[in-house]
């Protein structure tokens, strides 16, 4: 008896921090603590109000102490918390607030008070899907991470060794020459900075530009960016496939629930 009214006070509990008003308060929580992080930002309101900002961090810290406790324990078993790799994102970085609380460590905990906001992540399921699907991503794009490497090095290469001696502010280590290339594969301020005073000592520098960018640029890039949306897609398939089954298994559920139903009626109305 004990251990059943145990399992129902969890089974509270989880209904409880699973509730979509319990998500709502949290949300809001993390929005108040993103202001405040950003509001910290400014000497002239932090350094009058550090107590205020301090209090302020404290009391987010242990309710968000207090909602992973929560989960915790809600959990049947309560280590099949730990089997979610959100669930761990979300425990490090509140335990980081308690371990790091020290004068020693002001600069790391004000940096774990901003990684803090990223816990909407974890607590919206679209953006948890989105990232999900991203992380999916990361074999496919070792490949292009490879390829691109071979790329920006052969063309760090041959730009060392054309244009060292012309133009050693960009070009005049290997260091440099891919920290130049860099810059252009952005496509920031590259014409003006480096091809056009390039071009009045070399004026077929042109060529090496034009094919750097190229591939580098519309080539490459257009690659990250369709192996990205392919898993993204992938994923959002996935979902809806997953969401059929279930609602198959829930219809077949309740047709099978119906035909009970009558089988009891019919008996019943016969005895």
């Amino acid at each position: 008896m004990t251990e059943q009214k145990r399992r129902d006070w969890r089974q509270q509990l989880a209904s409880i921090t699973e509730h979509r008003n319990f998500t709502i308060i949290i949300m809001i929580l993390i929005f108040i603590n993103a202001v405040v992080v950003g509001l910290e930002t400014y000497p002239e309101l932090y350094v009058p109000y550090y107590e205020w900002f301090h209090f302020m961090d404290r009391v987010l810290l242990w309710i968000f102490t207090i909602e992973i406790t929560l989960k915790i324990i809600a959990t049947k078993p309560m280590y099949r918390f730990f089997s979610n790799g959100w669930n761990w994102f979300d425990f490090l970085i509140i335990a980081a607030g308690h371990l790091f609380a020290g004068a020693h460590f002001v600069t790391v905990l004000r940096v774990l008070r901003v990684l803090r906001v990223l816990r909407a992540v974890t607590i919206i399921p679209s953006l948890r899907r989105l990232v999900d699907a991203l992380m999916r991503t990361i074999p496919s794009l070792f490949n292009i991470m490879f390829l691109m490497g071979l790329v920006f090095y052969i063309f760090a290469v041959i730009g060392t060794m054309l244009y060292a001696q012309a133009f050693p502010e960009y070009f005049g280590n290997l260091q440099r020459t891919l920290l130049t290339l860099f810059q252009i594969v952005t496509l920031e301020s590259w014409t003006e900075a480096v091809l056009r005073p390039l071009l009045e000592v070399r004026p077929y520098s042109w060529i090496y530009f034009i094919s750097f960018v190229l591939i580098g640029t519309f080539i490459i890039f257009n690659l990250f960016i369709g192996v990205i949306v392919n898993n993204v897609e992938r994923a959002n398939e996935d979902d809806n496939d997953s969401a059929d089954v279930h609602r198959k298994d829930i219809e077949s559920l309740q047709k099978e629930i119906k035909e009970l139903k009558q089988l009891i009626q019919e008996k019943n109305t016969s005895d």
